[in-house]
């Protein structure tokens, strides 16, 4: 899924410190941004879910907009 041309949802998200400083070491050393590192693994999370539940079905997430 690319973001480019695409609606962008902004999100907030709060962890604590040492979460933190551990999802940036991850990030850096993958060479990604901690927010491409947060994007990764939301879209890797969805993909699991996937393969093991099959498609969500966009017409029932439309309605969180």
């Amino acid at each position: 899924m690319e973001m480019s041309g695409k609606e962008i949802k902004h999100i907030g998200l709060r962890v604590d410190m040492e979460s933190y400083g551990k999802l940036r070491y991850i990030a850096r050393y993958e060479w990604r941004t901690i927010n491409s590192q947060v994007y990764h693994l939301i879209r890797a999370s969805i993909l699991e879910f996937e393969r093991e539940h099959g498609p969500i079905p966009l017409e029932e997430t439309d309605a969180l907009r």
